[in-house]
């Protein structure tokens, strides 16, 4: 028995060592790992740089190499609604829920998505806003749709719309043609929470190399310490705003009251 294995494992070895070495890793940072959002916050704009790592056994790439940068915010279950005008008054006919989905996104690549991969690679590695997957809510089921469902494209556009959805080409600039940089743009509307930063690196239309990160964006000054309270003191909390209100609008009354 031993004998028969033996020259298998040689002949493995001999396949291993003619293979080419694909060697290359990405090595990335991010600007910034923590965004704080006050009263005046208007958007931040987040540099990640990287770079391609080469050893000696690595070969080379005639097509040069593309990025592939998607951040992903805060998963969380949004509705998307289909409406009617019926008798003169516009009304919800259908709906669907989205499940799980990122609240932000946005797919950052060095050229024109399209000619960074043949489609059946995209649409494995999930490259760009009309291959990433959004599950939906079918009834009992729970799946992803084509990217000409009509949900699908009103959710992305809306989300497009608020700028909370992006998908830019030439947006990933090689310094050197192994070093690169990007900006990650995060609106004023920038959801609370954890995003997540994935950089594929891919030559030839295939990938050879990956990487993730992430960075927070959090509340700060007086904003943190209402949602503090609210969210330690949810009683207390409601019952300050109550009496808020209160004095508020019989404040209201004293100053506007006409005699």
């Amino acid at each position: 028995m031993i004998a028969r294995v033996v020259p298998i494992i040689a002949a493995l070895a001999l396949v291993l060592a003619a293979a080419p070495a694909w060697a290359e890793r990405l090595v990335t940072s991010v600007s910034k790992h923590r965004v704080m959002v006050t009263s005046n916050f208007v958007g931040e704009d987040l540099v990640l740089f990287g770079s391609v790592e080469r050893d000696a056994a690595s070969i080379a790439r005639r097509g040069g190499y593309d990025i592939v940068v998607t951040v992903s915010g805060p998963r969380r279950t949004f509705v998307t609604r289909r409406k009617e005008r019926r008798l003169g008054i516009w009304i919800n006919v259908e709906s669907r829920e989205f499940l799980n989905v990122p609240a932000f996104l946005s797919v950052l690549t060095n050229r024109p998505i399209d000619r960074v991969a043949p489609p059946e690679v995209r649409r494995r590695l999930q490259l760009g806003l009309a291959n990433l997957s959004l599950p939906q809510q079918i009834g009992s089921d729970v799946s992803d749709v084509v990217p000409d469902n009509a949900f699908r494209r009103a959710f992305i556009r809306i989300n497009e719309q608020h700028l909370l959805y992006q998908q830019s080409d030439n947006a990933v600039t090689f310094l050197t043609p192994n070093l690169f940089r990007t900006a990650i743009a995060l609106p004023a509307s920038a959801p609370i929470g954890t995003y997540n930063i994935d950089v594929k690196l891919l030559a030839d239309g295939a990938m050879i190399a990956r990487t993730t990160s992430a960075f927070e964006v959090v509340k700060a000054g007086f904003e943190q310490i209402v949602a503090e309270a609210a969210h330690r003191q949810p009683f207390l909390y409601g019952l300050l705003t109550a009496l808020m209100a209160l004095v508020t609008g019989w404040l209201a009354s004293v100053i506007f009251r006409k005699d």
